[in-house]
């Protein structure tokens, strides 16, 4: 921090000595509320105030215009804007004197007095009483150009949420939107747990994960990538439908649509299979646009996207092959696959990623940004599926979906493999593409495989970004809007 203080911070620093001078404190230990703006507009005009009946209100300064032995300014709480007018044979001297001189825009004060409506039209708070309430020695952001510059945004997002009150309504749609999840699982049976954060084997998802030490267990641990593995065991358990929403972190690079700490939501159901998670969650989605949004239309990027099910059901290898010309079944290994891609889409593949990473290279590449209606795409390669269970009639595909809406994939879900030989066979496959280099696959996790061995039912299970999902409620193109705070690159 700075020792360098301008020119304005250098007035409100003197004026901070002044306050002390005079003996009133500029960050007393209590204030006075008996309403919020909101609520104390509300009542006015409603007319349920008794004349001359006065309230108590608290708020930061926002304007302020000295009009001779009068002033009119502006407050702002949590809920709402007011205007307040002192008069110095009201207030007295000396607390007009302190207002005028002495405070600032963005000072917290409380005011008390009636309400009244001025001539021309404003309901306003008559100031009887006005107490400072905590003392700002930065200036705002000028009220005319607000907050513009991204990377303050983001490093100062408490700034950020002072000046552009349209970014506080991001962070309320945020809140309505977690709320109204649970509120859909738990109205459907569904009960919220909590797994653990440290893991000593990450899994669950295809992603590189953290390493951290315990220090007094002398033990390595890893942040989690996924709640999966923790929830089915709960399943194994006998608890029949499950969910957690909570952080996972996955050390990986950042873009619009990736930080490495994120927030998901998982369920994990019984005796249900990826058909009945499509349902679900179709249902799931909707119950949340309806209550956050009202309504089950919205426009993303500029496109107009209906939420309405049923949702367009698409199996991978068909929108791969409309969207590209290419069967990948037409190409049973690596090599072969990895030529057709570099001869007619001009990709450059890395030589060392499997069969499974091209055909999922090809899917984000010429199949996700055009997946603007919500779309379920169905039926994935076994190879980057360690954990979902084989097509019963497809070799080499297991039932997997991804759904995607706004060019964004939104969402993972499969038909949980619960045969524990089958398991242990996937995660010792992955275990070698681990020795091979793939920084992404899964580790093998033998408690995971024991846990399965004591039985686990058929089971749906599915994870959703709600960082993503808030992205697309709020029409906002990067993952930086929609968290409070975003990682960002270490200032030099």
């Amino acid at each position: 921090m700075s020792d360098i203080l301008s020119e304005q911070e250098q007035v409100r620093r003197e004026k901070l000595a002044r306050l002390r001078q005079a003996g009133l404190d500029p960050y007393p230990d209590r204030s006075q509320r008996s309403h919020t703006i909101a609520q104390a507009l509300q009542l006015f005009e409603a007319g349920d105030l008794a004349e001359d009946e006065v309230l108590a209100l608290v708020g930061r300064l926002k304007t302020v215009r000295v009009m001779g032995k009068s002033s009119f300014a502006h407050i702002e709480d949590g809920s709402g804007r007011v205007q307040i007018y002192l008069r110095r044979d009201e207030v007295g001297p000396r607390l007009f004197e302190v207002f005028t001189k002495l405070l600032d825009i963005g000072d917290f004060v409380g005011v008390q007095g009636p309400m009244f409506r001025t001539r021309t039209g404003e309901v306003t708070l008559r100031v009887r009483q006005i107490a400072l309430l905590s003392k700002a020695l930065h200036p705002l952001p000028d009220k005319w150009h607000g907050l513009k510059d991204v990377e303050t945004r983001y490093r100062q997002r408490y700034l950020d949420l002072i000046a552009n009150p349209e970014v506080r309504q991001v962070f309320v749609t945020r809140a309505g939107i977690v709320s109204s999840l649970r509120r859909y699982l738990d109205d459907h049976g569904f009960l919220e747990v909590e797994t653990p954060i440290l893991q000593p084997i990450y899994g669950g998802a295809a992603a590189r994960p953290f390493l951290t030490h315990h220090q007094q267990l002398h033990q390595d641990l890893y942040l989690r990538i996924s709640d999966e593995l923790y929830l089915k065991r709960l399943i194994i358990g006998g608890f029949e439908r499950v969910y957690e929403i909570g952080r996972d972190f996955r050390n990986e690079g950042v873009s619009f649509k990736h930080n490495p700490e994120f927030t998901q939501l998982e369920f994990y159901e019984a005796y249900a299979d990826y058909h009945d998670v499509m349902r679900r969650v179709e249902e799931m989605i909707v119950f949340v646009a309806d209550e956050v949004l009202g309504g089950r239309q919205l426009v993303y990027e500029g496109h107009e996207i209906d939420l309405s099910p049923p949702w367009r059901r698409l199996p991978l290898r068909q929108a791969i092959l409309d969207a590209t010309g290419i069967d990948y079944e037409d190409h049973p290994d690596a090599p072969s696959l990895a030529a057709v891609m570099r001869e007619k889409l001009r990709m450059q593949p890395d030589p060392k990623s499997s069969r499974g990473r091209l055909i999922d290279s090809l899917l984000g590449t010429h199949v996700e940004p055009d997946l603007i209606q919500p779309t379920f795409i169905t039926d994935y390669p076994r190879e980057i599926s360690p954990l979902a269970k084989a097509s019963p009639d497809r070799p080499g595909v297991v039932e997997r979906f991804e759904y995607f809406i706004g060019g964004m994939e939104m969402g993972n879900a499969f038909s949980e493999l619960n045969d524990p030989i089958d398991q242990l066979e996937r995660f010792k496959e992955q275990g070698r593409a681990l020795e091979a280099g793939d920084e992404e696959a899964h580790p093998l996790d033998e408690d995971y495989v024991r846990a399965l061995s004591y039985g686990m039912p058929p089971t749906g299970g599915f994870g959703t970004g709600v960082d993503r999902l808030t992205m697309l409620f709020t029409n906002k193109e990067s993952i930086r809007e929609v968290i409070l705070f975003p990682h960002l690159r270490s200032k030099e």
